[in-house]
C-alpha cells in the first residue's frame, strides 16, 4: 500500500488518509440527497437516481484514487443537475433520457480532449473573463433555483418575480436552514452544507412540513428505471437546439474539473516546478470517464468536487484519501429511507450556499476591460433571466468576437472562438 499510493514519499500515513477521506465525504455528502431531489423534478425515479448518484460518486472517486493517485472525490455536480432538470427537460421539452444521452456524448468528448493535445488548445482559447463568467452565472442560477424552490421567490404577474410569504412554514425552515449553513460556512465547518440540511429537516419535522422517516436503513433502490436508458434516445439528440446543450455540459465539466484539480493539487503539493499537475492527464481522464459511467447509471455530469480541499486540509495527499471517501459513499447505499425527509425546502439552503460559493469568481472578471467584461456580463445575466446555462454561454461567446472587433483587437481572437461563435450563431438562427 505504501509503495502503490506513495504514502511515505508524500509524507502521509494510512490513518491520516482515512481522516482526510472521511472529512471530504462529510463535506460533500449533501449531494446524495440533493441530486435525486433535483433530477426527480424531470420525472426521473428518485430511488434510482439515489443509487446512481452514489455508485457514480464511488466508482468515479475510486478511479481517481487508484488510477490517478489524486486526493479528489467526484460526484454528480451541482449546476449541471439543475440545468439538466429545469432547463433541458422542463423548459426545452426534451425527455430525461435525451438529457442523459447529451451527458453521455459530452463525456465521450471530454475523454477525447483528455487523451489528446486538444485539451491545452481548448483551455488557452477561452478568455479568462468568460471562464469566470460561466462559473459565476451558474452560481447565480443555482441560488435562484434554491430561492424559487423554497418559495422565498415566487411568480408575479406584474414583475415576473416577487417575494414569497415568510409565514409559510416551508419558507421559514429554508431561512433557518440557510442562516445555520452560512454561519457554519463562515466558521469553516467542513460539513457545513450537510449539517445545514439536517437542521432544516429537523425544524421541518417539528413544524409538520417534513415527514418523519419510517426507516433509515432500507433496501437499495433498483437502478432499472435509469440504467442504460440513454441509449434508446441517443440518435435523437443531434439537433441544432441540442448542440449548445451538449457543449454546455462539456464546457462546464471540463473547466470546473481543471480548476478544481489545480486548486486541490496546489494545496496538496502535487504541482511540479513547471506549474503542471503531477499525473494531471490521468486525473482528467478519470473525471471524464466518470461522467460517461454516471450517465449510463442514470445521473447528470459526474465531476471533481472542490470540497476535496477539506480532505487535503485534513492531511490527505494521495489517492488513498479518495478510496476511503468512495467507501463512505458505498455505505450510504443502505440509507435510502432518508429520501422521504429531503424535500425542496430542505435542499434549498444547499442550493443557495453552493451558488454563493460558485459566484465568488465574479471578482476575477476584468470589469474595466469592456470588450471582455460586456460578454461576461451577458453570459451571467442570460443564464439567470433566460433560465439556461446553455443560452448564457451561447450569448456571451457570440458577443465576444463582436466586441473584440469593435475594439480593433480581432487579431487576439483565438480561431476556436471564431468557430464556436459561428456554431452559436447557427443555433440562434435555427432555434
Amino acid at each position: 500500500m505504501n509503495k502503490f499510493f506513495k504514502l511515505e514519499e508524500r509524507g502521509t500515513t494510512v490513518s491520516r488518509e482515512f481522516i482526510a477521506g472521511l472529512t471530504t465525504f462529510l463535506s460533500m455528502a449533501y449531494i446524495i440527497f440533493v441530486n435525486p431531489n433535483t433530477l426527480g423534478a424531470s420525472g426521473m425515479d428518485t430511488g434510482a437516481v439515489f443509487t446512481a448518484t452514489i455508485l457514480a460518486a464511488a466508482v468515479g472517486t475510486l478511479i481517481m484514487g487508484l488510477y490517478a493517485n489524486f486526493p479528489v472525490a467526484l460526484a454528480p455536480g451541482m449546476g449541471m443537475n439543475a440545468f439538466f432538470a429545469y432547463t433541458v427537460v422542463l423548459m426545452m421539452g426534451y425527455s430525461w433520457q435525451q438529457a442523459l444521452a447529451g451527458i453521455f456524448v459530452s463525456g465521450i468528448l471530454f475523454i477525447i480532449l483528455s487523451a489528446t493535445g486538444l485539451r491545452e488548445l481548448i483551455i488557452n482559447s477561452i478568455p479568462t473573463s468568460l471562464k469566470h463568467a460561466v462559473g459565476t452565472g451558474i452560481g447565480f442560477f443555482i441560488a435562484f433555483l434554491g430561492f424559487q424552490n423554497s418559495g422565498i421567490i415566487v411568480n408575479n404577474d406584474a414583475t415576473l418575480v416577487g417575494i414569497g410569504n415568510f409565514t409559510d412554514p416551508n419558507v421559514l425552515i429554508t431561512v433557518i436552514g440557510l442562516i445555520v449553513t452560512l454561519i457554519l460556512l463562515v466558521r469553516k465547518t467542513p460539513a457545513a452544507i450537510f449539517i445545514g440540511m439536517i437542521v432544516t429537516a429537523v425544524v421541518g419535522i417539528f413544524l409538520g412540513v417534513v415527514d418523519l422517516p419510517t426507516q433509515i436503513i432500507a433496501p437499495i433502490p433498483s437502478l432499472k428505471p435509469t440504467f442504460g436508458a440513454l441509449f434508446e434516445a441517443l440518435p435523437s439528440i443531434f439537433t441544432a437546439e441540442m448542440i449548445p446543450v451538449i457543449f454546455s455540459f462539456l464546457f462546464v465539466d471540463f473547466f470546473d474539473t481543471a480548476g478544481t484539480l489545480m486548486a486541490v493539487g496546489s494545496r496538496a503539493g502535487l504541482v511540479n516546478e513547471k506549474g503542471h499537475l503531477v499525473d494531471g492527464d490521468k486525473a482528467l481522464l478519470a473525471d471524464s470517464t466518470a461522467t460517461v459511467i454516471g450517465s449510463v447509471l442514470g445521473t447528470s455530469s459526474t465531476t471533481s468536487f472542490v470540497e476535496s480541499l477539506t480532505g487535503v486540509e485534513a492531511g490527505g495527499r494521495t489517492g488513498l484519501t479518495s478510496v476511503f471517501t468512495a467507501l463512505c459513499f458505498l455505505v450510504m447505499l443502505f440509507c435510502s429511507g432518508l429520501l422521504s425527509v429531503v424535500t425542496s425546502a430542505v435542499t434549498a439552503p444547499a442550493l443557495i450556499t453552493v451558488g454563493i460559493l460558485m459566484a465568488s469568481s465574479l471578482g476575477d472578471i476584468e470589469w474595466k476591460n469592456l470588450e471582455t467584461s460586456i460578454p461576461a456580463f451577458v453570459t451571467i445575466i442570460m443564464m439567470v433571466l433566460g433560465y439556461s446555462i446553455a443560452e448564457g454561454i451561447a450569448s456571451g461567446f457570440l458577443l465576444y468576437p463582436i466586441m473584440m472587433v469593435a475594439a480593433r483587437r480581432e487579431k487576439e481572437i483565438h480561431p476556436v472562438m471564431w468557430v464556436l461563435s459561428v456554431i452559436f450563431l447557427i443555433h440562434f438562427v435555427l432555434a
